[in-house]
């Protein structure tokens, strides 16, 4: 019996949620494969997927750096990483069968002959493995190098697709470094690839507590009424690490906080909890109400007022004395980069009307927690007198995207007693607690969706360059009006920022 490419399993339904994704005849190529990206996350993540049985039998992972290893050493590499750093357990027959598709190719990005003998392996691999000429090109490279290796995959032939086939790149933040450097980087992208072969990571958009923000309003009757300007009062999007640069002075310095996590993770998820609902849940839907909401943001008319930068100053934290960040090895003493940022932004359209959204970013704060506090209004009247109601505060709905996933609802409850006094109180969904599938790595997922061609998670160049024009102005305000202001590490970032909050007649949450 023949097997047409068209056929199909009759048995199989599209609706049957027991049936996992998992993609079809693949491999992908990993550029800068010697990196912490791909040690940490991105190979563990992919045997990951082997181990859930989400990748091909045939799967091929082609490593490509500058070390003179052979196959061999590139698989001992990839297995000392997946042990130390793989979520699922290790297993010996899912290893076999992923080191079995292993390749690693030595040379620079300048070199024709490495780019000759990649399209040889690919083609090899095509036959040993049946890869059937999908391949997704990964760029964890610093963004100096994405144009060369582009146009080495260009000229070696790599980007062009067989008949039926498909070639996909990755790449990975930051998208430029304002909207001008983010054009060109877009226009040399998709000279080469079109833009719905380019698939930008923003792990941050793989993360299960970011999806469920559309569960969360759209999946459910009690919430959507109320997010609005005529219950929100405003809302918080924080980003804090509790540390600082470790051995990243290199790429941090001269980009900072603000276009490191600001110009993406923070507006993508501002994006996310402000859109309108979707016609469906797939990739076009989704750009069309995150490109509404970031075209209608509004920066306040005094940027000097709205915008904060800090700096972390050296102090003790967690039991120790760190540097501050101008006594970190590699940094210029004069630097004026930004490790605190936190900035006023008003959408202007009818849902969001007089609702301001908060975004702030730090290393060396309190404690590393990325959250978005939905908080309320007061109620327009109390019947209550005021000491029965000191101790109480806004009702917030808080979306805790990590550590601790999940979500809390704050509102205020009556006190056990005779008087009548009411305080806040919490209800708390996690992650953890309410499911026992644990929740797979956000590069897991994404990697799994490139594979799939599945571009819902990732942000298109649109989404880049419109985030771009939105913090430009303020990068350009602080480019010319002083230096940042210091904060001691372990505290939530500088004073100014607080009278930042202060004057609105508002504060920032304690996460």
């Amino acid at each position: 019996m023949t097997v047409t490419a068209d056929w199909e399993n009759p048995l199989r339904d599209e609706r049957d949620r027991r049936l996992p994704r998992i993609a079809g005849p693949s491999g992908l190529v990993i550029f800068g494969v010697t990196g912490d990206l791909s040690r940490k996350k991105l190979m563990p993540a992919i045997y990951d997927l082997a181990n859930r049985g989400m990748l091909p039998p045939g799967f091929s992972l082609v490593g490509f750096a500058r070390r003179d290893w052979e196959d061999e050493d590139f698989a001992q590499i990839v297995h000392d990483s997946v042990r130390e750093h793989a979520r699922t357990e290790f297993r010996e027959e899912v290893w076999q069968q992923l080191a079995e598709g292993m390749r690693f190719i030595p040379g620079d990005f300048d070199d024709d002959t490495a780019f000759k003998q990649l399209r040889q392996t690919v083609e090899e691999l095509d036959k040993a493995r049946g890869t059937s000429g999908n391949y997704a090109f990964y760029l964890s490279v610093p963004p100096k190098f994405f144009p060369k290796v582009v146009q080495q995959l260009k000229k070696h032939g790599l980007a062009n697709a067989p008949e039926g086939s498909w070639r996909r790149a990755v790449i990975e933040k930051p998208f430029g470094r304002d909207l001008k450097s983010a054009r060109e980087l877009n226009a040399l992208v998709h000279d080469v690839f079109d833009p719905d072969q380019v698939f930008r990571i923003d792990h941050y958009l793989g993360k299960e507590t970011v999806q469920n923000i559309l569960a969360l309003r759209f999946a459910n009757q009690m919430y959507e009424p109320i997010w609005n300007r005529s219950y929100v009062d405003h809302v918080q999007i924080t980003m804090a690490e509790d540390i600082g640069i470790g051995g990243r002075a290199g790429y941090y310095d001269g980009i900072g906080a603000a276009r490191d996590v600001i110009q993406n993770h923070l507006l993508q998820l501002m994006a996310l909890t402000a859109m309108e609902e979707p016609a469906a849940f797939d990739a076009e839907s989704l750009l069309t109400e995150k490109l509404k909401v970031l075209r209608a943001v509004k920066l306040p008319e005094d940027i000097g007022a709205h915008a904060v930068r800090g700096q972390y100053a050296g102090a003790w934290q967690g039991g120790e004395k760190v540097l501050g960040y101008l006594e970190e090895e590699g940094i210029d003493t004069a630097s004026t980069t930004d490790t605190y940022a936190a900035i006023r932004l008003n959408v202007d359209n009818r849902r969001w009307a007089g609702v301001p959204f908060y975004l702030r970013t730090g290393k060396r704060l309190g404690r590393r927690v990325t959250e978005i506090a939905v908080v309320f209004q007061t109620a327009p009247h109390s019947p209550f007198d005021s000491t029965a109601t000191e101790e109480l505060g806004s009702n917030a709905i808080v979306i805790r995207v990590q550590p601790d996933e999940g979500m809390t609802v704050r509102f205020g409850s009556k006190v056990p007693g005779t008087s009548m006094e009411i305080r806040d109180v919490t209800m708390d969904f996690a992650y953890g607690e309410s499911f026992t599938e644990s929740s797979p790595e956000a590069y897991e997922r994404l990697i799994l969706d490139v594979l799939l061609g599945d571009a819902n998670l990732f942000p298109r160049h649109q989404e880049v360059e419109e985030s771009w024009k939105i913090l430009d102005p303020i990068e350009e305000h602080w480019a010319n009006h002083g230096r940042p202001a210091q904060y001691a590490s372990g505290t939530w970032g500088p004073e100014e920022a607080d009278e930042m909050l202060a004057r609105d007649g508002r504060s920032w949450r304690r996460p």
